[in-house]
């Protein structure tokens, strides 16, 4: 049901090219929490473990590669031409910075997964693990709170509410949880291209 919103989701903006990025990403969600499913079957035993570690890597590529550095993006061809572009810009190298540190951790490794409580925990060789995920929040979740559409930038504050509940709660399953929030709280966009207007020019909301 949320893959055909999404679908629908991408028609409605008929060929506006700057919105595509960010209705896609309901779609995007979807798809990752489909190969986090594999993940979890794999750890039940139900997969091969080969079948298990592809699944975990893909959807470590997805979540710490791809993710830190589409979203700020996506958000930076959603805006008009102004500042606001300049501080979304910011936000793609931070975001380009974290993709990069957490890819040379995951190369590092070992990559590995495990059932946590009502989560998968997963592991990698990253150092200084604290610092790394604030920034990763810092560059979505910041990105979408300066955007000046009212929508995205509450589906930002959101977010960043969450994301900061769930790092404190646990580090090792904060890629699995927040992830599977993002996913379902996506469907704001939805909202956001039928209904939404960008705020007034020069004004931060």
């Amino acid at each position: 049901m949320t893959s055909g919103r999404g679908t629908r989701q991408v028609r409605h903006i008929d060929k506006r090219s700057e919105y595509r990025a960010l209705a896609a990403l309901p779609l995007l969600r979807v798809g990752h929490q489909m190969v986090e499913a594999f993940v979890w079957w794999g750890l039940h035993g139900r997969f091969s473990a080969q079948v298990g570690h592809v699944s975990t890597w893909i959807y470590l590529l997805i979540a710490f590669v791809i993710l830190p550095i589409y979203l700020p993006a996506a958000i930076f061809l959603l805006e008009p031409p102004g500042r606001r572009r300049h501080i979304i810009a910011a936000f793609i190298t931070l975001g380009t910075v974290v993709s990069a540190l957490l890819f040379a951790a995951m190369l590092r490794g070992p990559v590995t997964a495990s059932l946590g409580h009502f989560h998968i925990a997963y592991r990698t060789g990253l150092r200084a693990g604290g610092l790394v995920v604030a920034a990763y929040v810092t560059a979505t979740c910041g990105s979408l709170i300066f955007s000046g559409y009212r929508t995205v930038a509450t589906f930002g504050w959101i977010n960043l509410i969450a994301v900061a509940f769930l790092s404190w709660a646990t580090l090792n399953g904060f890629a699995s949880l927040w992830c599977a929030w993002a996913a379902i709280t996506s469907g704001l966009f939805a909202v956001q291209f039928r209904f939404g207007r960008p705020h007034p020019s020069g004004r931060f909301a």
